[in-house]
């Protein structure tokens, strides 16, 4: 580890902050994704629905990661595909539950964890235990559903994996097909047989998924086929060839694609489709549908919602949105520093462990990645449509988790929810972040240089109060998914607390009334009351800060401003104006404010436009009570190894239009640039819910125009 600080020490800046597409050196790449997930100004409104019963870890004895200790495991909800109105839940400890979709009440309809007991194991390893369960498309009928376990102890060593296992193999992945007598009951009842059984050597990324295609229909090629996300046991990144992910001769690492209805496969229980990308071809697994993954965590298709006439893949925008591109995509859960969503086509290579996301994965560098070598074409890997990546604190251990992993949703094409048709949900498992991108933007990019924005989604309780997935789940580790029902509605689930909140509408940010106040024609010097008058001009049409400000006794703050004293005293406001910064663009550090809940010169917010976002006190929210004025934005983050806020507000000497809205209620804050709809800062501070507005700057000259501000009467 010292070896590699002192590598760091000597890196050039330029390598250190440039991004990692433009990269000409081999060298370590400190900041892989510089480029944030960007606040969206849309929030979801959560409702929460059920809470499900506390489990356990089997064996007891044998859990030694305080992360499974969880109220439960679960880890999914999906609807039945019957027409019944029930929802599913697995539990990784080892239930499978029924929850009525307009009681939420839930009936345990089968206990997979007792049927294999004692071999059924979840003690160890985040995702071992009832990982998934898969119901046929014609389950209605059949009654026909799949589920994956994993085994280990004693019991497995009679058993044999049907596929070529790991070396040292001490974990089996067991995918079972299940056929219900009765598939309306509440409890299941029926015959059960083993379909395929895989064998890893490590306690980590085994099966975490199976399903089936929804849009496929009756007579399609992919209808009733069943995929199966395998992940790589945690071994490969030991190889410098891509270990079992890029070997196609065995399962581990793959996305495989089986049929359950067919008996051409080794061991005579199921099928392998003859349209599967290597299916005949002599040294390599006919069942791989896609390889060269860590740890596929989830999977989906940009489907019909039930209802909706399927359309074709490829649509126009109009159609895409009302019924789906059908295109797969899958989040990647990476190692070093990269979460990812692939657009997956069959033979597809996300790179794994050659690569990790876009990046050159090293295996003898355990804390790095570097760039693509110049020839990196030939290879045609399937690098992401999406990406973001760990920002671990400085110091923090390469070969421990740093607290960040994907879990993939789906593109949202529902009816009730206008404002996120076209948007692929997800989530950080860990932390709890809700995001999206624009599937129409997800575009493949074979030099994996053009992503799609991710965008972060706020989080709305019923009232309309701000919350955060932490908070809802009452623990810093959330353990988050999404799910969704036959209509394409969506769910979230948390390990944590193990509630299910269903998603009810959408809000957007700040979005608090400011009227009926308008406040407008104020750029004389009657209507304002500046710190130092002799350093301001007020023209009639214009604000000018002439003269740079300089620092005062008291609380770090601005230096300079003027606070609007024409109109009332505001509770919720929202500030509408050009600003120009006059000092040149040359200086890196320049800056404006806009001040707003003003009480008095040591207690107010202000937004800091500037040209420079590395730095705590430049181009962020601030709040000054009665203190050194202290950051309050979203999008500060000072706990990584490169350090910065959202983008430069201001990096011209242009006039530029800016708009913050401030709700007393909520204590939502927003800072807008230039007629965006999407802020590009937001904060949620209630100390102040009432006050003046105002211009101004640190040390800096700048101007204001165009004021108008819109509020309610506060009547403090």
């Amino acid at each position: 580890m010292a070896t590699v600080l002192a590598l760091l020490l000597t890196l050039p800046l330029t390598l250190l902050a440039a991004p990692p597409a433009a990269a000409r050196d081999d060298g370590p790449i400190l900041d892989p994704i510089p480029e944030d997930p960007a606040p969206s100004g849309l929030g979801l409104v959560v409702k929460e629905v059920a809470q499900l019963p506390e489990s356990t870890p089997t064996p007891p004895d044998m859990v030694v990661d305080p992360r499974l200790m969880r109220h439960n495991r679960i880890n999914y909800v999906g609807e039945v595909p019957d027409g019944s109105g029930r929802l599913y839940v697995p539990d990784l400890n080892g239930k499978l539950y029924l929850l009525d979709k307009k009681t939420y009440r839930h009936t345990v309809y089968l206990d997979v964890g007792a049927t294999f007991a004692p071999d059924f194991f979840s003690a160890q390893g985040l995702g071992e235990g009832f990982g998934f369960v898969a119901f046929h498309p014609a389950f209605k009928r059949n009654g026909k559903f799949y589920t994956v376990h994993v085994e280990s102890g004693p019991g497995i060593a009679a058993k044999r994996p049907d596929l070529t296992p790991q070396p040292n193999t001490a974990y089996h992945s067991v995918i079972n097909e299940w056929t219900a007598g009765d598939p309306s009951a509440s409890t299941f009842h029926g015959t059960r047989r083993e379909i395929l059984r895989l064998g890893f050597g490590g306690r980590i990324h085994n099966i975490q998924q199976i399903d089936f295609n929804p849009n496929a229909r009756p007579g399609d090629a992919d209808y009733g086929k069943l995929y199966i996300a395998a992940g790589d046991g945690g071994t490969a990144s030991s190889s410098a060839t891509g270990g079992d992910p890029q070997n196609l001769a065995v399962p581990q690492g793959k996305i495989l694609r089986i049929d359950p209805s067919g008996n051409d496969s080794a061991n005579g229980e199921y099928g392998i489709p003859d349209d599967n990308p290597f299916a005949g071809q002599p040294g390599k697994l006919g069942e791989i549908y896609a390889y060269g993954m860590r740890d596929p965590h989830r999977f989906t298709w940009d489907a019909s919602p039930l209802g909706a006439d399927p359309q074709t893949p490829w649509a126009s925008p109009a159609k895409r949105s009302q019924g789906g591109t059908h295109r797969m995509f899958l989040a990647h859960i990476g190692e070093h520093a990269i979460e990812s969503i692939h657009h997956i086509e069959p033979g597809s290579n996300l790179g794994w462990s050659l690569r990790e996301g876009a990046f050159r994965f090293d295996t003898t560098d355990r804390c790095f990645l570097y760039p693509l070598p110049a020839d990196d074409a030939r290879f045609g890997y399937n690098y992401p449509v999406a990406a973001y990546d760990h920002d671990p604190p400085p110091g923090h251990p390469c070969t421990t988790d740093s607290g960040h992993a994907i879990s993939g949703g789906f593109v949202y094409r529902g009816a009730h929810l206008p404002a996120l048709r076209g948007k692929y949900l997800f989530t950080d498992i860990v932390d709890g972040r809700l995001f999206y991108t624009e599937e129409r933007d997800m575009k493949r990019d074979v030099a994996g240089r053009d992503r799609a924005q991710i965008y972060t989604l706020h989080a709305y309780d019923t009232s309309g109060n701000p919350v955060t997935m932490r908070q809802l789940a009452g623990d810093d580790r959330v353990d988050l998914r999404f799910g969704s029902d036959a209509k394409g509605e969506p769910y979230l689930l948390a390990k944590a607390n193990g509630k299910i909140w269903k998603v009810v509408g959408t809000r957007s940010f700040a979005d608090c009334k400011t009227a009926p106040v308008r406040i407008t024609d104020a750029a004389s010097a009657r209507d304002w009351a500046p710190v130092t008058p002799s350093k301001w001009r007020f023209t009639g049409r214009e604000v000018i800060l002439a003269e740079a400000g300089e620092e005062r006794p008291g609380p770090r703050r601005p230096f300079e401003y003027a606070v609007l004293r024409k109109g009332p005293v505001l509770g919720s406001s929202r500030i509408d104006a050009q600003v120009r910064l006059d000092t040149p663009v040359s200086v890196s550090n320049r800056d404006v404010i806009i001040v707003f809940g003003y009480r008095d010169d040591t207690h107010f917010y202000y937004a800091h436009l500037s040209s420079d976002n590395t730095i705590y006190p430049h181009n962020g929210i601030f709040v000054v009570n009665a203190a050194d004025r202290l950051r309050i934005d979203e999008q500060w983050n000072d706990q990584r190894r490169v350090v910065h806020g959202a983008p430069p507000a201001v990096t011209d000497a242009d006039w530029h239009r800016v708009r913050v809205k401030h709700c007393a209620g909520t204590g939502e804050i927003g800072v807008y640039m230039d007629g965006s709809h999407r802020p590009l800062m937001t904060a949620v501070d209630t100390t102040f819910d009432s006050g003046r507005v105002g211009f101004g700057s640190f040390d800096n000259i700048g101007r204001l125009r165009g004021l108008t501000v819109l509020g309610t009467r506060s009547h403090k």
